[in-house]
């Protein structure tokens, strides 16, 4: 197993955040999770990349405590640093990583032009749409050395037709370099239509109500979204959060 979470719980004092979570997640796979606002989710991912470290239960990244794992991990603000270009801030993993800098390009370029961005290296945040910042954002999480990658809403502020179209974008990039990612989002539709398996969340203090595979043919195409079998998923993840 990539991640192993058992029996994880979480509180801020009196106040249960999370309780008693069982996650698993299998080299390849894509894993969402669905709930709503304030359920904690963002404490879990808080929790896998060792931000918070007192909780009680297990958490495991390839059978070893996350203390001694790095996490790629994107938010969903892409967090790009404004006085950078893109370029020097899709670097930013390799210089902490101790990467040479004459190596820096070669690792780099062919990538830029995989994520779509060739010909904007050179361009400052500000300067890019929120597609492109956000694939941005991606790309410099890709470039830490982790098969794990915690994507939390990354696609939230998008509009609609951007949002569709970075679905599909992301499902080629995960089929291409096969990385286990866990998903953190509020769309539904989003969550069946992308993932292998489908974590239904409570409301705080945040539990698993249910685990819904998946059981839609890869490569997905966007029509599976009309039909009957993708409303009836969606059914049973409405009727869990009621």
């Amino acid at each position: 197993m990539i991640l192993e979470i058992e029996k994880l719980s979480k509180k801020y004092g009196d106040v249960e955040i999370i309780k008693d979570l069982n996650l698993h997640i299998k080299k390849g796979e894509f894993i969402s999770i669905v709930g709503p606002s304030g359920c904690g989710k963002s404490t879990l991912f808080k929790i896998i990349t060792g931000l918070l470290t007192e909780y009680t239960g297990r958490v495991r990244i390839d059978g070893s405590m996350v203390k001694n794992k790095v996490i790629s991990y994107l938010p969903q603000k892409d967090l790009l640093l404004p006085w950078k270009t893109l370029y020097e801030n899709a670097a930013i993993p390799l210089e902490i990583s101790g990467v040479k800098k004459e190596r820096w390009k070669e690792i780099i370029t062919p990538l830029m032009e995989e994520f779509g961005l060739s010909g904007f290296e050179n361009r400052y945040p500000h300067e890019l749409s929120g597609g492109m910042r956000q694939r941005g954002g991606l790309l410099r999480s890709f470039l830490i050395d982790s098969d794990l990658m915690l994507l939390d809403e990354p696609f939230g502020a998008l509009d609609a037709l951007t949002r569709s179209s970075m679905q599909d974008w992301l499902l080629e990039i995960w089929k291409k370099h096969n990385h286990s990612i866990l998903f953190i989002t509020h769309d539904i539709e989003e969550a069946v239509y992308l993932s292998d398996r489908v974590y239904i969340m409570s409301a705080r203090p945040g539990r698993f109500l249910d685990e819904l595979e998946i059981k839609f043919p890869r490569p997905r195409k966007k029509e599976v979204i009309l039909s009957q079998d993708f409303l009836e998923y969606k059914g049973r993840i409405l009727e869990k959060l009621k």
